[in-house]
């Protein structure tokens, strides 16, 4: 490639102010956001740790705020300095948050209440209510009760910011879902798909439109009046609840069925792939790329990154709907294409797009020993890929607004790890910005980052349930900035 002429951020900001994108507001947020980039990957821009603070309890972040003590307290991390949004009466244990999405209201449908047009924490608690809570006051703007014959533990989107799927801790269930589905370890619903997975490493998709169709007795709307077994009550309303209305008598049509290790199965690409690992342990690191249509395995569509360390790679599709796939070592990210074959349109193949290589130095070592009689032998072998002095990839994630892959990379330097958080372009790979982060990284800690427009987030959580939360903000070098201002008008 030859070398990119760089956009001018001056040049940009008059075009705005002149209106030259007033027909089309989605042309004025991606020219935005498009500034913002340039700010943000620009080399007089630095990251700033501007608040740091712990707790006894997780800390939880989304879109600009960070949540404390299941989720009761709400900091904005929008401002220069984060603040407090809200903070919500104590509760008692059974009326604790267990888990939470944020919601932000649908585009292009009419609804009841001006407050149903901004963001909502949908949130779950300890004893099956569902709440729908004001993202900016704490206040409770809805409250349903889901039922008490099960335990309720778990929020997930079925689909995003539309339908939401709640989902109880784990039960025997009934001897007749049992003698349909068999010994079920775990399920899940998305995108109106229902997935169940088995111990011995089978997952099987079921169309939920085709079994609420088949199998739902009795329509509920919340809020209204029921009869239901005898009782009558309002639906979503304490102590009835919402009834489970929907009793499988019968096997679902099957809509596929895969075998993996570990139940690792995940669907993806243009068109669909489906990417597993075969279901033995010593095939673990291994992964198949296959056609979902007729299961047909992708040219190259075995992919092993032939690396020896303790954590294994890890791989998926990428989250900005390109079609391709990123797969992550202790050494390298590559992110690979899927193509179709020349004067074969009915398969596919796997080809590299791009590859991040970890900065590393040759240290394989050598071991001397003196044997008895006095000769000296040398062994040479070689450090793990994931060796604590080498620099490591440990989370790699994607900004979508800027369009930007973030690589957090950790490297040993005497007893503490110092980490460093790198943008690459996401078209080419190419580095643009590299962020050092000031606190020690211990790699035996759970660690998150969230790389969010102007922010950086890095929670970790320590031995004996301690959680900490370091927050960075860009800045800028106002001298630097002014210089460069010039230079570009």
């Amino acid at each position: 490639m030859g070398p990119t002429r760089k956009p001018n951020v001056c040049r940009r900001l008059s075009r705005r102010a002149l209106g030259f994108f007033a027909r089309d507001a989605g042309v004025v947020q991606r020219t935005n956001l498009g500034i913002l980039r340039e700010l943000v990957c620009q080399e007089s821009t630095k990251f700033k740790n501007v608040w740091t603070t712990h707790s006894k309890s997780p800390i939880a972040y989304e879109r600009g705020r960070i949540y404390f003590d299941n989720y009761r307290c709400c900091v904005s991390s929008v401002a220069s300095e984060p603040k407090k949004l809200y903070e919500m009466p104590k509760c008692s244990k059974s009326e604790k948050i267990e888990d939470a999405l944020l919601w932000e209201c649908p585009v292009g449908e009419v609804l009841p209440d001006p407050s149903d047009y901004k963001s909502s924490l949908i949130a779950l608690t300890a004893h099956n209510w569902l709440l729908r809570i004001s993202a900016t006051t704490g206040r409770i703007l809805e409250k349903i009760y889901l039922a008490s014959y099960c335990k309720f533990r778990y929020l997930s989107w079925d689909t995003p910011q539309e339908v939401i799927a709640v989902k109880s801790a784990q039960n025997k269930g009934s001897t007749v879902a049992r003698q349909i589905f068999g010994n079920v370890t775990d399920a899940t619903l998305s995108h109106g798909i229902l997935i169940v997975m088995y111990s011995s490493g089978l997952v099987r998709l079921y169309s939920f439109q085709a079994i609420t169709e088949q199998f739902m007795q009795q329509k509920l709307d919340l809020g209204c009046a029921c009869r239901w077994g005898g009782t009558t009550g309002t639906v979503g309303e304490a102590p009835f609840g919402i009834p489970c209305n929907i009793k499988i008598t019968d096997s679902p049509p099957l809509l596929f069925e895969v075998s993996s290790l570990e139940n690792a199965f995940q669907i993806g690409g243009h068109p669909w792939h489906y990417i597993i690992t075969p279901n033995k342990k010593k095939q673990k690191g291994v992964f198949h790329i296959c056609a979902l249509k007729d299961n047909l395995l992708a040219k190259n569509g075995i992919q092993e990154m032939e690396c020896c360390s303790l954590e294994s790679d890890w791989i998926y599709f990428h989250p900005d709907a390109s079609g391709r796939i990123i797969h992550v070592g202790p050494n390298q990210v590559k992110v690979l294409k899927l193509n179709e074959i020349e004067n074969n349109s009915s398969q596919h193949q796997i080809s590299e797009d791009f590859v991040i290589l970890a900065k590393r130095e040759n240290k394989n070592e050598n071991l001397v020993t003196i044997t008895a009689s006095g000769r000296v032998v040398r062994k040479c072998f070689n450090l793990l890929d994931d060796d604590p002095e080498q620099e490591t990839f440990k989370i790699v994630d994607y900004e979508d607004e800027l369009d930007l892959l973030s690589v957090v990379a950790v490297t040993q330097i005497d007893a503490e790890g110092k980490a460093h958080l790198d943008f690459h372009c996401n078209e080419y790979g190419t580095l643009l910005k590299s962020i050092p982060l000031v606190e020690s990284w211990d790699v035996t800690y759970s660690h998150e980052v969230y790389f969010d427009r102007d922010l950086v987030l890095h929670i970790e959580q320590k031995p004996n349930r301690v959680f900490s939360c370091y927050v960075y903000q860009m800045v800028c070098d106002p001298g630097e900035e002014e210089e460069i201002l010039n230079r570009s008008c």
